[in-house]
């Protein structure tokens, strides 16, 4: 079943308007929201070298090929290498932002802010990109799984897919007797973070791997990056695995219903995935607006696997502060949130959109 762009982003549109609770200072100036462009007053020249998350890679071709038609003296290179190599080479001075579908992990931070003197490295949202579950078995739409199944699945304690818990929640499918292929990231990527998270705060029982950047379960069949894995799912009957939304839209694959806390089977769609977001909270403090995600909503109707992409850049001490500051102005501007309509993303909630566009004011 594909998912209809414009209806996802429709959804999204309705939870425009929901609070997300700042565990820090709400001091922060109010941001415009008006952008209709970058303005040629906003256009610094120069060039920014970027990399990470695959699953905003799409996001940021459109928003490069925006910025740089409006700013001609200015040029963006970004690569999808995944999140764990983009925030490396952020460390290591070869990245001068990075792109990740999770926040600076607690080990990651006094490195990061090493690049960044006199300043920290700020968690700015800029992606909303639900994880939709893909799979290929003829003649089985419309499946449902529990995050306990889901669980089983991928770690390996359920290998066939007329297996009697996957059949108690999909009465009247014909399941064939085939072998479940697992398929998952082989390399570190922040979707799969979100993913084993997800399966973590939901199905403790039955996950026994936490959550991690690198795929940490034995067994399955590893792709690289996004777009690996929804080719291999979409070329390999009977195969199962995670990728971000854009992702299993482009190759046309079908999505599971996911069991949430409320005990619905929820299908993935904008208003589905935009009401995970009701319970979330900023957790950063001075500008970072890392955020805490609720995998375990109980809201009637959320579809409970998101992520959002993070860009990780320095709030103070860049060379190239201003290139930054201009190109993230456009990203965060209403435009440059509508400008992700027709690709299978979603605009930010207003509310966190104004934030994340006060922190990059902030810039220097």
């Amino acid at each position: 079943m594909k998912l209809q762009r414009a209806g996802f982003v429709a959804g999204i549109a309705l939870t425009a308007t929901i609070a997300l609770t700042a565990c820090g200072s709400d001091n922060e100036p109010t941001g415009s929201g008006s952008g209709a462009s970058a303005a040629p007053g906003d256009c610094v020249s120069g060039s920014l070298t970027a990399q990470g998350s695959t699953a905003q890679k799409n996001a940021m071709d459109e928003w490069i090929k925006a910025y740089q038609s409006q700013c001609a003296d200015a040029k963006v290179d970004y690569q999808g290498t995944g999140s764990g190599a983009g925030i490396e080479a952020f460390v290591a001075g070869t990245a001068d932002f990075a792109g990740s579908d999770s926040a600076l992990k607690e080990e990651e931070v006094a490195q990061a802010d090493a690049k960044c003197p006199g300043g920290k490295a700020l968690n700015l949202p800029m992606v909303i990109g639900p994880i939709a579950v893909v799979y290929n078995v003829q003649g089985v739409d419309g499946l449902q799984l529990s995050p306990s199944t889901l669980a089983k699945i991928f770690s390996g304690s359920i290998t066939k897919w007329n297996d009697a818990a996957i059949a108690a929640e999909n009465s009247g499918a014909k399941l064939p007797d085939a072998t479940i292929e697992t398929v998952h990231r082989s390399d570190e990527s922040g979707t799969t973070d979100n993913f084993t998270k997800y399966l973590s705060k939901t199905a403790e029982a039955d996950w026994q791997y936490s959550n991690a950047k690198a795929w940490k379960a034995p067994g399955g069949t590893g792709a690289a990056k996004s777009d690996g894995v929804a080719t291999k799912v979409k070329s390999t009957p009977n195969t199962i695995s995670y990728v971000e939304l854009s992702f299993a839209e482009n190759s046309d694959l079908q999505t599971a219903k996911i069991k949430n806390g409320a005990g619905e089977y929820v299908e993935l769609s904008g208003e589905s995935a935009g009401k995970t977001f009701e319970n979330a909270t900023v957790k950063g403090t001075d500008g970072d607006l890392a955020l805490d995600l609720d995998y375990t909503t109980k809201t009637a109707g959320a579809y409970p696997i998101v992520l959002v992409t993070y860009e990780i850049a320095c709030s103070k001490g860049s060379p190239k502060a201003k290139e930054i500051q201009s190109f993230l102005k456009y990203t965060s501007s209403t435009a440059g949130q509508t400008a992700l309509a027709e690709l299978g993303y979603a605009p930010l909630p207003e509310t966190l959109r104004a934030k994340v566009e006060a922190s990059v004011a902030s810039i220097s």
